[in-house]
């Protein structure tokens, strides 16, 4: 997948984070309230230091207003080391009991100096077909 490709961007301290959701048909059960999206993360260090992603943060809201906080150590299992100019590339999904919503959240980095900083993860939408509610 190349950047073009991620409809979601948001640049902070010199790192890119680029996001693809996408609502998986074949997964879903729209019968039983089960909505599963998958999602695509690109990752890029434009930064001048090798960066390390210690920790994640999300923030997850359904179409009814429920909201989920998930905190945890890196993601999918690892705590990547990016240099200078290096991408890192992962996916994962998120199951929702309604047709849509919305995720955002940050990743908390530390520079080779030692400094942690905070990196914006874009808000991105999780809609699938079965969504009825019209927005303005």
């Amino acid at each position: 997948m190349d950047s073009d490709s991620f409809p979601y961007a948001q640049e902070t301290w010199g790192v890119m984070v680029r996001v693809y959701p996408e609502y998986l048909d074949d997964e879903s059960d729209p019968a039983r309230r089960r909505y599963l999206w998958r999602y695509a993360v690109q990752i890029e260090n434009n930064a001048d230091q090798t960066i390390q992603l210690l920790k994640r943060h999300w923030e997850i809201t359904d179409s009814a207003g429920r909201r989920q906080i998930v905190d945890g150590e890196g993601v999918v299992g690892e705590q990547p080391v990016l240099t200078s100019g290096e991408t890192y590339f992962y996916v994962s999904g998120c199951p929702l009991s309604e047709p849509s919503g919305m995720m955002s959240g940050s990743y908390m980095m530390r520079r080779d100096d030692g400094e942690e900083f905070d990196v914006t993860i874009p808000a991105f939408s999780l809609d699938s077909p079965y969504e009825t509610a019209r927005r303005n």
